[in-house]
């Protein structure tokens, strides 16, 4: 496990709670302590949500559990029945993920079992612990889902071609190569997480603006375009080894595939800006995986069920190049938009960086 800014700012929110529960003279500080663990989210869209949504329901379980308290006194099964009532009516509201901090409320009310001043006191303390996240989430290492998207495009594409690079030529130990396998796919798993954030962020947060518009739309065919190279590897996998090949299929595939590692390289530095244009780098690239995909149709292998699986891993890198040759394209369109205004040296130049 890697330490990271939402762990340090965890332990800040926690400390920060007990603080104020202390200086208001609130207790049991732990309270507060328990809800700003609970409260912290990795992005300001979260958080804001979060903070509204766990304000509604932390208020509705508080009155029910002074009614259930007061009606019902507090033995475990009234407790137990109002959460279970607590978390049907925050279903129903589609708030699922503040059950877990509204239960703690009702639970630390209950005991109040009628005494008004006790639970408010339980109330007061878990709004503190959900304020203190807040503040601490927005004011300290406010989350950037952008800039931890590409950061992480970038070493998932790392991971990613250093797999397609030895697929075909089977350099790579076999454990090796599933272990790595597997740690890809869990990362991609984790970059479409990411990618969720970055949605809502963009849109709710920036109220959808032209500019990140485009940028999720490039954003969403980096993974679209990440995932057809995960379909090679599985692919490869499954089929390319299991087909009995003529000479000259390895090296066939091997250069192919190199050769679209190589631009899709190319398009994430292009996306960084970094690299000088080429006008027909795009048409080399869409002309040589027409020919490859030519090519391994001719492939005269030992029978058509090996032809077959020959073919399905052609198609996969065909498809892996064809989504990249729709990214380089994206990508095109949004430098040119991106570069605009400080071409023009404008007030708001790179505004959309």
């Amino acid at each position: 496990m890697v330490f990271g800014a939402r762990m340090l700012k965890t332990g800040m929110a926690v400390t920060l709670s007990l603080y104020i529960s202390v200086l208001l003279e609130f207790t049991p500080p732990v309270i507060a302590a328990v809800a700003a663990i609970f409260a912290m989210q990795p992005s300001i869209y979260r958080s804001w949500r979060y903070f509204l949504d766990q304000l509604q329901t932390n208020t509705m379980g508080a009155a029910l559990a002074m009614a259930g308290g007061a009606l019902l006194s507090n033995e475990p099964f009234a407790i137990g029945l109002v959460c279970i009532v607590v978390i049907m009516i925050c279903m129903k509201l589609k708030m699922e993920e503040t059950v877990g901090l509204t239960l703690v409320t009702v639970i630390s009310v209950m005991e109040a079992s009628g005494d008004w001043g006790f639970a408010l006191n339980r109330f007061v303390l878990s709004i503190i612990g959900i304020v203190s996240a807040f503040l601490i989430n927005i004011i300290f290492f406010p989350p950037n889902p952008r800039k931890q998207f590409v950061k992480q495009i970038e070493s998932v594409f790392a991971r990613m071609s250093l797999l397609l690079r030895t697929v075909i030529s089977n350099e790579m130990k076999e454990k090796v190569f599933r272990d790595e396998k597997e740690a890809l796919e869990n990362a991609l798993k984790s970059l479409g997480d990411k990618f969720k954030l970055l949605e809502e962020e963009l849109k709710k947060l920036k109220r959808g603006k032209l500019g990140h518009t485009r940028q999720l739309v490039v954003y969403r065919q980096m993974l679209l375009t990440l995932g057809k190279g995960m379909e090679v590897l599985d692919a490869a996998e499954r089929h390319y080894f299991q087909a009995k090949r003529p000479l000259g299929t390895d090296q066939l595939f091997d250069q192919h595939l190199e050769h679209l590692i190589k631009f899709h390289e190319r398009i994430l530095l292009k996306y960084e800006n970094k690299l000088k244009p080429d006008p027909d780098e795009a048409k080399r690239v869409e002309e040589s995986n027409e020919r490859f995909m030519q090519q391994s149709r001719s492939v005269e292998a030992a029978s058509d069920k090996s032809h077959s699986r020959l073919i399905i891993v052609a198609a996969a890198m065909y498809d892996y190049g064809y989504q990249m040759l729709r990214l380089d394209k994206l990508i095109e369109r949004y430098r040119k938009t991106a570069d605009k205004p400080k071409a023009n040296g404008g007030l708001f130049a790179g505004r959309l960086q």
